[in-house]
């Protein structure tokens, strides 16, 4: 948690990767999955990264592409970044800030690329209109983006904001090629920056990552680049990786979200495998979206029904109890984020297994006395996941709500079911199970993507699967302006209440996660910019 187990600066040998399901995108532009981001960097640089360096060293930014952080200018409204020189992608070719330009423009086109933040569209000073390279190419984009020279890339924002360098740390400014960008087909062949490269890649079923031979180690302070090779393979049941993992014939389970209930007993009950396991909290909560679009969900106190019926301690048993799933939730903050306080709303007695009597009356109040039905979307390769949407199914069951479960894919959960608005109307996904840690630990960095109504898109992509409150958006934007420090966390505290308030988010637990640290691998640590291990930094023992 702290330090790095096993430390060895051995190189050679390959780093066994698993996913119980499929990545959203191994583009750069279009990815927004924590594992993802984390293992990213293995095969791409952004301009800004999290320090790879156990326990709180993890959340401290350093220069990644760029030579140092950003320079503000402007009052916080323009920032300037120079370029490492002798930088190559994988063909030979020198990066140049051009490169660090149209990827980030790229990005901004969410319907070529539904995942991903939302960051750059919503602060850069992009001309009206502009839909990103492809459809607007020949529009200038100046305003919003300069490259005086090929060092050198100026971001122009349209208000001021300290915090920009989490921008630049975010995969979205990783170089991308025009000449060698295929669109949404760019993820079958990412062309590489960082020290390993795409051997092969079969969209869904797996990848091989090898070293990159134009990666050049004196551009590079943060890598040390040990292993030879990394093979991932995907959809392979969450039960046997853990299995796998325990015996040594797997490395690493890379959503990083820990055993599944079927293990925990087994690690914990076998001393040898207990010694072997880490136990990390993170800035991560495991909540239920509750769609304010579906009727009769339309009406707050159906909603507030749902807070009241919910059984907290069969959901919290679904993620796998107080030890490895984590503390039961009342509201959204995490308490590790500046600002958090805990509050509850829906008190669901003095046992935490719902207020039966409360939701009736709430289910009274809405028109809707005998209950109603609706349906449950969760990822089908997550058992934590079916297991919680089956608790919600029980408990909501004692006063008339039938949910009925509906699985589906990890990879395109947000971009075309869960995430995608007019598919959850249409198919009434009144519930989505979602899961959210904090893309940097302080309020906005946890709160934005989720709750900020702007950043939900009618073509699917968002990472916000329920909030539209235009007090919320405004308080946001209110709490970004807020220079006094004390203040402008207490407003994070504030929208949390808000949110709450409209009981368009049902917490489930703030995480934590049972790890199985790998047998066979060195320089083992927990990032806390990740909440997982660091995938970058591995060796192989």
């Amino acid at each position: 948690m702290t330090t790095i187990f096993n430390p060895s600066d051995k190189k050679g040998g390959t780093v066994r990767v698993a996913n119980a399901g499929t990545w959203d995108s191994l583009d750069p532009g279009e990815t927004y999955y924590g594992y993802s981001w984390n293992f990213l960097r293995t095969y791409a640089r952004s301009l800004v990264m999290f320090k790879p360096a156990p326990g709180d060293g993890s959340s401290e930014l350093v220069p990644d592409l760029a030579e140092k952080l950003g320079e503000p200018s402007d009052g916080g409204k323009t920032w300037t970044y120079k370029l490492r020189k002798g930088v190559k992608f994988e063909d030979g070719t020198e990066v140049t800030s051009k490169d660090v330009k149209y990827a980030v423009l790229r990005s901004t086109d969410k319907e070529t690329f539904p995942n991903g933040p939302a960051y750059f569209e919503g602060y850069l000073n992009l001309p009206d209109g502009y839909k990103g390279p492809y459809k607007s190419k020949d529009v200038n984009t100046d305003s919003a983006i300069e490259t005086p020279d090929d060092q050198t890339i100026v971001f122009h924002l349209k208000q001021p904001f300290g915090g920009f360098d989490y921008f630049a740390m975010m995969p979205q400014t990783a170089p991308v090629p025009e000449a060698k960008d295929t669109g949404a087909k760019y993820k079958e062949h990412v062309i590489a920056t960082g020290p390993y490269k795409f051997e092969k890649n079969e969209i869904d079923k797996g990848f091989t990552l090898v070293r990159n031979d134009k990666w050049d180690a004196s551009t590079d302070p943060n890598r040390k680049a040990l292993p030879d090779k990394y093979e991932v393979t995907m959809n392979v049941n969450a039960d046997d990786i853990d299995n796998r993992l325990i015996s040594g014939d797997l490395d690493i389970d890379i959503t990083g979200t820990g055993v599944q209930p079927a293990s925990l007993s087994r690690v914990l009950g076998d001393p040898a495998l207990k010694a072997n396991a880490d136990n990390p909290s993170s800035t991560r909560l495991w909540y239920t979206s509750v769609s304010p679009t579906v009727a009769p969900l339309d009406n707050k106190a159906c909603r507030e029904a749902i807070q009241y019926a919910t059984d907290r301690t069969g959901y919290q048993t679904a993620y796998g109890g107080s030890f490895s799933g984590g503390d039961i939730a009342t509201n959204l903050l995490p308490p590790q984020i500046p600002g958090a306080s805990k509050f509850d709303l829906y008190p669901a007695g003095a046992d935490n297994k719902g207020d039966v009597e409360k939701a009736k009356a709430k289910l009274q109040e809405c028109g809707q006395p005998n209950g109603f039905e609706t349906n449950i979307a969760y990822r089908a390769e997550r058992p934590k996941e079916k297991a919680a949407a089956e608790a919600l199914q029980q408990s909501l069951g004692r006063v008339g709500i039938k949910l009925t479960l509906k699985a589906f894919p990890q990879g395109d959960y947000f971009s075309q079911f869960a995430g995608n608005p007019p598919y959850v109307k249409a198919n009434n996904l009144g519930l989505a199970l979602n899961g959210w840690q904090a893309d940097w630990s302080d309020g906005f960095g946890f709160l934005s993507q989720i709750v900020d109504s702007r950043v939900i898109r009618e073509t699917g992509g968002s990472s916000n699967v329920s909030v539209r409150i235009p007090d919320v958006d405004k308080l946001l934007d209110e709490a970004i302006g807020e220079t006094d420090k004390s203040k402008r966390e207490a407003d994070w505290g504030a929208i949390d209440k808000r949110v709450m308030e409209e009981a368009v988010i049902l917490p489930g637990v703030h995480a934590k996660s049972l790890l199985v640290r790998p047998k066979k691998l060195s320089n083992i640590f927990v990032s806390t910019a990740y909440g997982q291990y660091d995938y970058l930094s591995v060796g192989v023992a």
